[in-house]
């Protein structure tokens, strides 16, 4: 496998500050929401890796209303996510949960627009919320692993393969997303690809990951594999808050080292961070 640390050496993110968290997830909101449309007119459909924790509700709160969901052709887009916990799919840490309380409609979820058309409520703009049809929402299965007791190297596996049956292109062995999300954690992971993962060395397209012991929330996860973030068409990294402030600068502005500071892979041409002045604060110029 070439070495993550030979990608991209001279190349740099573009790098948007915005005054507040509102307005970071609204300007992050707006480049995924016209990422997937273009997609979907480019090749007619849209794959988009989106992540957890606390960086998507902002976006998603943007998405689920208009403008921005209705230029969108949801019916089209596919949901991944770059990593999940080992908890049920409505656990409070669940990846997933968010996505389910927040972009998706009232009545999507009650089946009332499963052919991805909108329900009335929606196309009406009475409820916040998109017409996504569940088939096209592709979780980690961690409910069912927990109820059978499969474990979560069953998870990985069985996650990447329908990866695979998706069809999907790829590159090098890997596949390609149209948009990646990520945020940024205190040591600078992305995904669950923490400092010194085994999973720079690995082929597999997702993989089960031990509960960490540095980081919170202590639980054992399954994640994508870095290389995603070099091959994505857009990886967007979101951060927000003073408390991002000194590893954003670690990471963008010294020594490259992805395997010590795995954010280093959304640092490369083509992607865009979008940060707030208080995470931007130890930013050069």
């Amino acid at each position: 496998m070439r070495d993550p640390a030979a990608v991209r050496v001279s190349a740099e993110p573009r790098v948007e500050v915005l005054d507040d968290p509102e307005a970071t997830s609204r300007a992050a909101a707006s480049a995924v929401a016209e990422a997937l449309a273009a997609a979907v007119r480019e090749r007619g459909r849209a794959d988009w890796v989106t992540t957890g924790g606390s960086t998507p509700v902002g976006i998603y709160r943007e998405l689920a209303v208009a403008p921005l969901r209705d230029a969108v052709p949801w019916h089209a887009v596919n949901v991944w996510w770059g990593d999940d916990r080992f908890v049920p799919r409505d656990h409070p840490l669940s990846n997933v949960l968010a996505l389910d309380q927040v972009l998706v409609s009232a009545a999507a979820r009650a089946g009332l627009s499963g052919t991805g058309e909108y329900a009335v409520d929606v196309d009406l703009g009475t409820e916040p919320g998109v017409g996504l049809p569940s088939s096209n929402i592709h979780a980690p299965r961690m409910s069912e692993a927990i109820a059978s007791g499969a474990g979560l190297d069953w998870v990985a596996t069985e996650y990447a393969d329908r990866i695979r049956d998706a069809g999907l292109p790829t590159a090098e062995g890997f596949p390609i997303f149209d948009v990646v999300l990520v945020g940024i954690g205190p040591d600078g992971h992305v995904l669950s690809v923490f400092p010194g993962s085994p999973l720079f060395d690995s082929e597999a397209w997702a993989s089960a990951v031990p509960a960490p012991t540095h980081v919170e929330p202590h639980v054992a996860r399954v994640s994508l594999q870095p290389r995603i973030l070099e091959l994505a068409r857009l990886p967007i990294l979101v951060a927000h808050g003073a408390g991002k402030a000194a590893i954003l600068a670690t990471v963008l502005g010294g020594e490259r080292d992805v395997r010590r500071w795995p954010a280093q892979l959304a640092r490369r041409d083509g992607a865009v961070w979008f940060v707030d002045k208080a995470a931007a604060a130890a930013l050069p110029g």
